[in-house]
């Protein structure tokens, strides 16, 4: 858009030019130069700034989870965090991983296709060490997986999918499946050589051993969705899942929820002596406790009601009546504080 300039603007530049302050010559070149933007149409960019960003936002939670979830499962200090998400081609991103590598090819049901979680081998063989009792220490080793190892990586992986899962709750309900596991790039081709792809990159450290772990979605994948890719649908969404959903979800498990109820007659102080002294037929005396008085409900440790003893079919029963606010311990100390300031 062309600035306009107001009249005394214009003023100010008409005597600056007559008294000699600002050359003529500055401006002479009176033709606009257009921008031009370079557009490689091998490699379209499928992904705007805001889908980067959401999706890297997405894969933070995938981090932590996945800290979580490794930490204990390898009784270790791990440390997984998003280091870049960026659109390539499929064939980039083939070449720049290592030969052999742990490759496991994911069914993102149900999004159309499948997806790579490729792990680097100094940390593959790091969290197989640790697994079978080493201390994780640093190796040089460059080799297939043996049968063995392989089915302990399953297992590793299966457990980081549930995190993706539970990551990618706000957009869709995503089913991620391990389908198999390969250890040559080349024999891993879900998509045409030019097909575009985002890549997320997390660095990875497992003790004292980094590495990266690449999470590899082809855009046909995330294509049905990408319109939900974004920061407002994000947060409207978790708002929405807040306030219906999950209340529900708590509220039923809250209902659930096995509380102790005692019926309290009153109160009395003993020492250790006299309980060990107690037999049949002995009474304790509840001196603040008249044979009148209403008894009283405790629900969760808390008295909550007033209640009169009685019997329904032979059984003793309580019979509930005024509710009674017990202030916490806390907040009447508080206020005690209070009165005394």
């Amino acid at each position: 858009m062309t600035e306009i300039l107001s009249q005394d603007e214009i003023d100010a530049l008409l005597t600056a030019i007559s008294t000699g302050e600002v050359d003529p010559s500055d401006y002479s070149s009176g033709q606009e130069q257009k921008k031009v933007k370079m557009y490689d149409f091998r490699r379209p960019d499928k992904f705007s700034k805001d889908h980067i960003r959401t999706l890297q936002m997405m894969h933070e939670t995938f981090a932590r989870l996945t800290t979580t979830a490794l930490s204990a499962q390898l009784r270790a200090l791990v440390g997984v965090h998003v280091s870049s998400v960026d659109q390539l081609t499929y064939e980039e991103f083939v070449r720049s991983i290592p030969n052999p590598t742990t490759m496991a090819v994911v069914n993102m049901d149900p999004l159309k296709g499948s997806a790579i979680l490729e792990i680097d081998p100094s940390i593959t063989f790091t969290i197989i060490d640790r697994l079978f009792g080493g201390m994780g220490e640093p190796t040089k080793i460059s080799r297939e997986l043996t049968d063995i190892e392989l089915s302990v990586m399953e297992g590793i992986i299966v457990r980081i999918l549930g995190n993706l899962r539970e990551a990618w709750s706000n957009v869709i309900d995503l089913r991620p499946r391990l389908g198999n596991i390969e250890t040559n790039p080349q024999f891993a081709q879900i998509v045409p050589p030019n097909d575009m792809v985002v890549l997320i990159t997390l660095e990875t450290k497992v003790g004292e051993i980094e590495g990266m772990t690449n999470l590899c979605i082809p855009y046909i994948s995330i294509e049905p969705v990408i319109s939900k890719l974004s920061a407002q649908y994000m947060y409207s969404s978790t708002r929405k899942g807040a306030t219906d959903e999950n209340l529900s979800i708590i509220q039923n498990r809250l209902e659930s929820v096995i509380l102790p109820i005692i019926a309290e007659i009153g109160e009395a102080q003993i020492t250790v002596q006299e309980v060990l002294n107690l037999g049949r037929g002995d009474v304790i005396k509840l001196p603040e406790t008249k044979v009148g008085d209403d008894m009283r409900v405790r629900i969760g440790g808390r008295k909550k009601y007033k209640c009169r003893p009685g019997l329904v079919n032979n059984r003793i029963s309580v019979k509930l009546g005024e509710r009674i606010e017990e202030v916490p311990d806390e907040l009447l100390a508080s206020s005690r504080r209070e009165d005394d300031l």
